[in-house]
């Protein structure tokens, strides 16, 4: 049963307010990358739904960038370590690993003749190094500041030259090789956050949180102006990039506004305004060929159009957070994704293009635990915040007359057909019909913690910490409990549980590592066990075809099951790497949607023999 990553819908930049972004590019001007996380990633500039994704830090990378080649590269993490890898083959081979110092790093440049790599960060006594690409000796000193250093640029031509911008105000500038302290630059009155040499070497750029940007000789590092006199910006300074023919710079700022600057003449060709939130703030910029890219407090990706400053040429929109909950919709035959993460952001994607945008109004405010699609075209989406959304997905916008507060945390909500929802909370079980409360089970002998309602619509499935499933009716406005009780094992929890789409079988994963499958028919009578997770299985997904489930455990390891046959499991490994995958469907019989903590959507195409 051969298994294909189809697509990969890749996660945002994560980013900190006050913290600029490190934004790179592909020196063949294909690619761009950031990073998320401990992952890597690297997508296509003109069509940014095509991503490919590394996962080979132990620890929460901060930056990566492109050697001039194009053939490596170099990605730094906060523990210190630099590793330099391949970008021409798929897996990404390591070539060389490097720990120039213990501290998280924060910036790094190659030299022109890619045989050299300057860090720059925060270690004990160090901030910065410069060493030989191939064996990591070392190349000079980078001394010369007293506090963390935010950014490093090289001379793109000989003679060789280093720039470093720090927290304590100034820049560094060092000459020769090995490299050498020459000078201290002290023009700003706040943290540096970004310096950049224009691409044939003639001069650099230092942007600062005190707003101001300074043109400085690329050789001799003297002065050459302030740009916009007094200021550039009204906030802090956090990027900039020079254009590929050195005549123009892009600045990102923390005003919400990203400016084109033309740099002879000393002035703001272009000033885009980015919006009024504070999630507007800009953070990271790259101008790469003929696009303009920004970084926003959001996460989001922005192509600037220099014809229209008021509104991008496109904006990429997806997580920048760990997801938490999925569900399928297909409409007019053109099957969407939603997905809802840690931050209570709801996003919903077109699963053939990868085109996608968030709901729109004030949505959760906190963590989306649960996700389903009921009759009447509605997201139900319950979370953290208390509160069960129910949101139209036709207008996909948040309706503050649909929100309904719960009186405990909701965990686990189902639908079943006629305008019923049922929603698992913190010690209740809660009936709505139309939209509204109408009964309420309290008082449980057990924690509920999930649910699912078969499609018939009259039995209500609820498993819980107890590690039975206990079974409840549907009669008018009222949920009454059934006689019959399906145990497990009592020293299990049930995690998930869903009928097949058909409701012939119920399925029940749980904390023992086990799938049970019951026959509804049969008056539940349990027909099989499915082995074969190593941890905790933690989310199931029935195959339209009603003859396969999917299930995705804590040990990363994804099976795909043939309800007739419990030994014919097919498994499929390091699904997402470096988590375990937190929420699995299926868009049709033979692609199965998965998501993780990495805040990336994964479509897998599978081929049953």
């Amino acid at each position: 049963m051969p298994h294909e990553l189809n697509k990969v819908f890749a996660s945002l930049p994560q980013v900190e307010r006050g913290v600029s972004k490190v934004i790179g590019g592909d020196p063949k001007g294909i690619n761009f990358l950031y990073t998320n996380n401990k992952s890597v990633i690297i997508r296509n500039i003109d069509n940014p739904g095509i991503a490919d994704i590394y996962t080979e830090h132990a620890h929460q990378v901060q930056v990566a960038q492109y050697a001039p080649s194009g053939f490596y590269i170099a990605s730094g993490d906060i523990s210190g370590k630099i590793r330099i890898w391949d970008t021409t083959q798929k897996e990404h081979l390591l070539k060389y690993e490097y720990f120039p110092f213990a501290g998280i790093i924060k910036d790094i440049c190659w030299s022109e003749d890619n045989q050299k790599v300057a860090v720059a960060g925060e270690g004990k006594e160090k901030f910065g190094a410069v060493f030989q690409w191939d064996t990591g000796s070392s190349v000079g000193t980078l001394s010369g500041h007293s506090k963390i250093v935010n950014s490093i640029a090289f001379k793109p031509s000989r003679p060789f030259r280093v720039v470093t911008g720090s927290d304590d105000n100034s820049c560094a500038f060092f000459e020769g090789l090995p490299l050498k302290f020459k000078c201290t630059i002290s023009d700003h009155s706040r943290f540096v956050n970004c310096v950049r040499y224009s691409p044939n070497g003639t001069k650099f750029a230092s942007a600062g949180a005190d707003g101001q940007i300074f043109i400085y000789d690329g050789k001799d590092g003297s002065k050459i102006c302030a740009l916009g006199g007094d200021k550039a910006h009204n906030g802090g300074v956090y990027a900039i990039s020079w254009s590929p023919d050195n005549s123009h710079l892009l600045s990102a700022s923390g005003d919400k506004t990203v400016k084109l600057w033309d740099v002879e003449a000393n002035s703001a060709v272009t000033t885009f305004n980015m919006g009024s939130d504070v999630l507007d703030q800009q953070l990271g910029c790259l101008w790469q060929q003929n696009n303009l890219l920004s970084i926003s407090l959001s996460g989001y990706i922005n192509y600037l159009d220099k014809t229209n400053p008021s509104k991008p040429l496109r904006v990429v929109k997806g997580h920048s957070k760990s997801i938490q909950s999925l569900t399928i919709h297909t409409s007019d035959g053109k099957p969407s994704i939603y997905s809802g993460s840690h931050d209570g952001h709801i996003n919903y994607w077109d699963a053939l293009t990868g085109e996608n945008d968030t709901l729109a109004g004030k949505g959760h405010t906190n963590l989306v635990s649960s996700m389903v699609i009921d009759d009447s075209n509605q997201l139900v989406s319950c979370g953290m915040d208390d509160t069960l959304r129910f949101t139209n997905l036709i207008k996909k916008e948040y309706n503050a007359q649909d929100t309904i507060k719960m009186d405990t945390q909701p965990r686990n909500v189902a639908v079943g057909p006629g305008g019923y929802t049922v929603v698992v909370c913190i010690g209740q079980i809660l009936l709505l019909k139309d939209k509204k409360k109408v009964f309420a089970i309290e008082n449980l002998d057990y924690e509920p913690e999930a649910v699912a309602v078969h499609p018939g619509g009259v039995t209500v499935a609820v498993g819980g910490n107890d590690g039975k499933v206990h079974l409840y009716s549907i009669e008018g406005t009222t949920l009454q409990k059934n006689d019959c009780v399906l145990d497990l094992n009592n020293s299990t929890v049930v995690t998930a549980i869903a009928y097949s789409p058909d409701g012939a079988v119920l399925a029940v994963c749980a904390t023992n590592k086990v799938v049970t499958v019951f026959s509804v028919a049969d008056g539940y009578k349990k027909e099989n066990n499915y082995y074969g997770h190593h941890a905790k299985v933690v989310c199931i997904g029935w195959s339209p075809d009603n003859q396969h489930f999917a299930t995705g455990g804590m040990d990363g390891l994804v099976f795909i099951w043939t309800l007739n046959n419990p030994n014919k499991r097919f498994k499929i490994s390091d699904t997402h790497r470096l988590y375990h995958v937190s929420c699995i469907a299926w868009l049709d019989e033979h692609t199965l949607v998965t998501t993780s903590h990495d805040a990336c959507v994964k479509q897998w195409s599978i081929t049953f023999n």
